[in-house]
């Protein structure tokens, strides 16, 4: 119930910070209301940052962690606003205080399988790796092919190297801006097999994260972490209490006792 409370408050302070900048909620009485409940979710994330400092075992290891961070940012940039030296300066105090954006991230530490699918992308690191590698070389001897194709070309703007390999990584990716085209055949070539290429790449890092998820989700034991009040099951293996009703699990070894 406490994240959901707290996925709630998430949704509506980054609700209050997009409305504060359309113009017609910038009109009274939407400001004060605005700011009152800004107010009340700032104390609310506060007092949550100091009770995960009070209740963890590290607590400095916790606040330099990146959720730690996050937390702070989520109260920290409203308190600026209201002391800042700079006060008078309102595009200082709106620009901090759209730091509260980043409370969004704070939902990643609720969301169960966002777990799986890190360490699924960490399983595969190395083959992402590898795959980032080829699309740089692809995106560098493209636009440096590209460079010298058509940088002669009248009102051409593939001014140089780095101006064409920003059009190769639009092109490859699909994208098209269409700021940056080629005016020869040639030109249109290389940019339709780099289109062509693109496709094929883009399902790539898909597929090795899929394959390490469903890697993971066959080797997870869903019933050797039955919590012993509520039975609820499918713990992940370092879990210490139940994530249902709180209760303190029974280690593996545990389970076997009379």
């Amino acid at each position: 119930m406490f994240d959901i409370a707290l996925l709630i408050a998430i949704l509506l302070s980054i609700t209050t910070v997009s409305l504060e900048t359309v113009a017609y909620f910038q009109h009274e009485p939407w400001p004060k209301i605005i700011h009152g409940v800004e107010l009340v979710l700032t104390i609310l994330f506060t007092a949550e940052y100091f009770a995960r400092l009070a209740c963890v075992e590290k607590p400095a290891k916790y606040a330099l962690s990146f959720f730690g961070i996050i937390d702070l940012l989520a109260w920290l940039p409203l308190y600026l606003a209201f002391f800042s030296v700079e006060y008078q300066s309102l595009m200082i105090v709106r620009s901090v205080r759209l730091l509260r954006v980043f409370r969004v991230l704070k939902m990643m530490r609720m969301l169960r399988e966002a777990h799986s699918l890190r360490d699924a992308v960490w399983r595969s690191r190395d083959k992402i790796f590898v795959f980032i590698a080829v699309v740089l070389v692809a995106v560098t001897i493209s636009g440096t092919l590209m460079y010298q194709i058509e940088h002669n070309e009248p009102e051409s703007r593939f001014t140089s190297i780095p101006q064409a390999m920003y059009w190769a990584i639009v092109t490859m990716t699909t994208v098209g801006y269409g700021d940056i085209v080629p005016q020869t055949i040639v030109g249109k070539i290389i940019s339709a097999l780099l289109i062509l290429l693109g496709y094929s790449l883009i399902i790539v890092p898909t597929g090795f994260v899929s394959a390490e998820i469903t890697a993971l989700s066959r080797h997870r034991d869903l019933t050797a972490r039955a919590c012993p009040h509520c039975l609820r099951e499918g713990h992940s293996p370092d879990a210490a209490f139940c994530d249902m009703c709180g209760e303190r699990l029974l280690k593996p070894h545990d389970a076997d006792l009379p």
